[in-house]
């Protein structure tokens, strides 16, 4: 008898001694998103979400869709490793997103396509929240995409993975504030610009700033990346990212003639302004509100035509007022989940 208390009483004080270890490392961790702490670890986590939005009517008298469906997928990860006063922070966003309609055929329609990836290496200047940092960042798409306003959209992309494909790299100032915000400075960012001879050969202008009939477009230039995150509330997180770039080496494109077929300068700043709000409904349901706005003078803005027939003829297409800025703006309601 007295052999399984004293057993009982071990377990329970080592019951006792995990749990409070497991609060001290939570603790530190919780930490870490706000202070820098001069340490030796890895942090890493994510959130998956998954949404599906399904449709279908029958003998409507208002109109509509008669079927349906629509797909998505949201993932924001990090990994981090801190030795000492030194950081190495890696940051990956991949968006994608499909709609299925009857009206079509069930032919999918991309509605969101995106790879962003983040690298960084920090060191700290003495006990500030000052890094002398270097930069590596990635952009491209999984899949092709389609002008889906032409008569035959499915005869001929517009893009493709690593077409255009974005890499820049860049060493600068970083102010950084645990995980909650950093704002990162670069006076020498270098960015290279892929992609293929089947997109640059359809324009004497060429695709993606790559001039025509080349596979590849150098910038060198000034380049700036902030991300702030913050929980509005219990079960409301919601985070922000403004990209800055401006080409030292921009110039006006002529052609074999002379003429100017491209205004461009260094006062052509490229922009990625994108939000990122999500909310908790439930332990497993979720709710997210993105909205991206960019702007890039080597993406040209084509104002779509009015069309000529049914209830919208001759009126003008949503957004052309706009011009130049691109906007995405995605609203899921779904499955989440974190990795922890």
């Amino acid at each position: 008898m007295k052999k399984s208390c004293l057993t009982v009483t071990l377990l329970f004080a080592l019951l006792a001694q995990l749990h409070a270890q497991i609060k001290k490392i939570d603790d530190i961790k919780k930490s870490l998103e706000t202070t820098n702490k001069d340490t030796i670890a890895w942090t890493h986590g994510g959130v998956l979400n998954a949404g599906i939005n399904e449709g279908f009517l029958h003998n409507w008298a208002a109109g509509g869709e008669l079927a349906s469906l629509t797909v998505s997928g949201i993932f924001h990860g990090y990994l981090n490793r801190l030795h000492n006063q030194d950081i190495w922070s890696n940051n990956l966003d991949l968006n994608y997103g499909l709609n299925y309609a009857y009206s079509t055929g069930f032919l999918p329609h991309k509605t969101d396509d995106r790879i962003d990836f983040t690298s960084k290496y920090g060191i700290r200047h003495d006990t500030s929240n000052l890094f002398f940092t270097g930069l590596f960042n990635f952009k491209s798409q999984f899949t092709k995409g389609y002008d889906y306003t032409r008569t035959n959209w499915d005869s001929a992309s517009v893009s493709k993975f690593f077409a255009p494909a974005y890499f820049t790299t860049a060493v600068g100032i970083e102010y950084r504030r645990g995980s909650d915000i950093s704002l990162f400075l670069s006076p020498v960012a270098g960015r290279l610009t892929v992609a293929s001879t089947y997109y640059t050969d359809q324009s004497p202008q060429g695709a993606f700033g790559v001039p025509y009939n080349k596979t590849t477009y150098y910038q060198f230039g000034a380049y700036f990346s902030g991300r702030y995150q913050a929980n509005l509330s219990k079960h409301v997180l919601y985070k922000t990212r403004l990209d800055l770039y401006s080409d030292y080496l921009a110039k006006d494109t002529k052609d074999s003639t002379g003429k100017v077929i491209k205004k461009d300068s260094p006062a052509n700043i490229t922009v990625l302004f994108d939000n990122f709000l999500s909310w908790k409904i439930s332990k497993y349901l979720n709710a997210t509100f993105g909205l991206t706005f960019m702007y890039d003078n080597n993406i040209p803005y084509i104002k779509q035509p009015a069309p000529t027939s049914g209830p919208n003829a001759n009126q003008e297409v949503p957004g052309n007022n706009l011009g130049w800025l691109q906007i995405n703006q995605v609203f899921t309601i779904g499955l989440e989940y974190k990795f922890k």
